[in-house]
């Protein structure tokens, strides 16, 4: 079982896009995936038509629950779901003084059947507080979404010394299974400069796959639908089927090693 985090700090990077899109991808190839949404917005949960707000998540981290109790069936076969709510806005304060805290979800995903799904995939929030270091804590992959906008290089360098962090101190498995270059104008020069200079940069941790820009992608959480439903012949869904297939690889392959700190330097 693959536990993939995906997160950037930064809004607008493609975060919940891509944890929605993605997982639909990876089914549609043949594998059983669970989508772990811990963002207090609940935009992967919307996205998938959940939207009761219920203290289910929260409770996992704070009580003795077991997180099976919090998962749901989607609409797509082989897609389970943990949905999040605005009650995890209040975790932060919940856990301010339980000792180990940032371990409470590695703990947790132990209590899953781990022949049951082939992907754990966890939407995280845009920001670096205790949800997401649990998120770090507890998975092996960390996947990264990059607008491709000038000061989104800025903010990769920053959550690239936050791995670090997170590596030395309470994760040494993390791993970066990938860059993906997100939202992607290809008629603009200054979108293809940043596409290349991630690739200068950062060399074979961005994946081949970029996700374009393209109306259909934006439309779909209106209509509580992955691109591959939504619009199957969209640039979108041929987007992210390829992305799935690059994931789908490297399940025989060594995953990427780790990036080094002679790479963590801010854009020019």
């Amino acid at each position: 079982m693959r536990k993939i985090a995906i997160l950037n700090q930064k809004g607008g990077s493609g975060k919940t896009t891509t944890a929605v899109n993605l997982s639909a991808a990876l089914v549609e190839r043949g594998r059983k995936v669970l989508l772990i949404d811990l963002d207090p917005q609940a935009s992967t949960s919307a996205w998938y038509g959940s939207t009761e707000q219920n203290k289910v998540l929260l409770n996992v981290f704070t009580q003795d629950i077991n997180i099976k109790t919090a998962i749901i069936k989607t609409h797509i076969k082989a897609l389970s779901l943990i949905p999040a709510s605005t009650w995890l806005i209040g975790l932060e304060k919940a856990l301010a003084h339980e000792v180990g805290s940032e371990l409470i979800l590695k703990r947790k995903l132990l209590e899953l059947d781990q022949t049951e799904y082939d992907y754990v995939l966890i939407d995280c929030p845009p920001t670096l507080g205790i949800l997401a270091i649990n998120a770090l804590c507890a998975v092996d992959e960390l996947l990264i979404p990059v607008e491709s906008r000038i000061m989104a290089l800025s903010g990769l360098v920053q959550l690239l010394q936050t791995v670090d962090v997170i590596k030395s101190r309470l994760n040494s498995a993390l791993k970066i299974t990938g860059i993906v270059a997100c939202r992607v104008d290809s008629r603009t020069k200054h979108s293809k400069e940043i596409v290349e200079e991630l690739r200068n940069k950062f060399k074979d941790l961005v994946f081949d796959t970029i996700i374009r820009e393209n109306v259909k992608l934006s439309e779909a959480p209106s209509f509580a639908q992955p691109i591959m439903q939504y619009d199957t012949e969209s640039r979108g869904a041929l987007d992210y089927r390829l992305l799935a297939q690059e994931v789908i690889k490297q399940e025989k392959l060594m995953l990427k090693a780790p990036i080094s700190k002679a790479a963590v330097v801010a854009p020019n």
